[in-house]
């Protein structure tokens, strides 16, 4: 079946699910825009892709209001469309969440505890970049309490990925483990191998 035209989106509106609602409302305002005829470079498409739940539609969608390509930017746009699919679990929706609350902008603040808990969420799906990053907010204290030890662990995990970032995230965790005790370390490397035993897909190297 082709995608809808933008003038044939079609949103299910339950009253009784604000948040539903609320998103709802975005995109058929994003489509009244399209309709009007008023300058956008998102394809109508690619729009309803997105409405419809496509979660690569929608963080390319997300992606378009953050950069202002073709659209003016609007970084509480872009947020609306990253949460949707993070909130479903979606890996990239997760990160591209995670680096909006990080760096901030015009119009929508830095958070970087909001940033810390969406890269948590990433982390723990076994995204090594999530990981890294996560073990290197907790070594500064960005977002979550400073803690040596949670550094390490997610230092760890995302060391030992085969990556761009892999020898850069094991020299931060050899530095992070000088702030260790003996014991502390032996402990968060039996918490390291329980999670990749549990996690062994994600790990597996091609």
């Amino acid at each position: 079946m082709e995608p809808r035209r933008d003038s044939e989106v079609i949103i299910d509106i339950q009253p009784k699910e604000p948040a539903r609602l609320l998103f709802a409302i975005t995109v058929l305002i994003a489509t009244a825009s399209l309709t009007a005829g008023q300058t956008t470079g998102i394809d109508a498409a690619l729009l309803a892709q997105a409405a419809a739940g496509d979660a690569v539609a929608a963080v390319r969608v997300g992606e378009s209001y953050a950069a202002g390509q073709g659209v003016t930017r609007d970084l509480k746009q872009a947020a609306i469309w990253f949460q949707k699919v993070a909130e479903q679990g979606d890996v990239s929706g997760e990160l591209h969440l995670a680096a909006l609350y990080r760096d901030g902008g015009k119009g929508f603040p830095r958070d970087m505890a909001q940033a810390a808990a969406w890269y948590r969420k990433a982390a723990e799906q076994g995204d090594a970049g999530a990981q890294g990053t996560l073990g290197t907010l907790y070594s500064m204290g960005q977002g979550v309490p400073q803690n040596y030890v949670e550094a390490y662990y997610w230092l760890d995990l995302a060391a030992a990925v085969k990556g761009p970032n892999q020898e850069r995230f094991a020299a931060n965790r050899q530095m992070v483990g000088a702030h260790i005790t003996a014991d502390e370390l032996e402990a968060v490397q039996e918490r390291v191998a329980a999670w990749k035993a549990a996690h062994s897909r994600q790990n597996a190297m091609p």
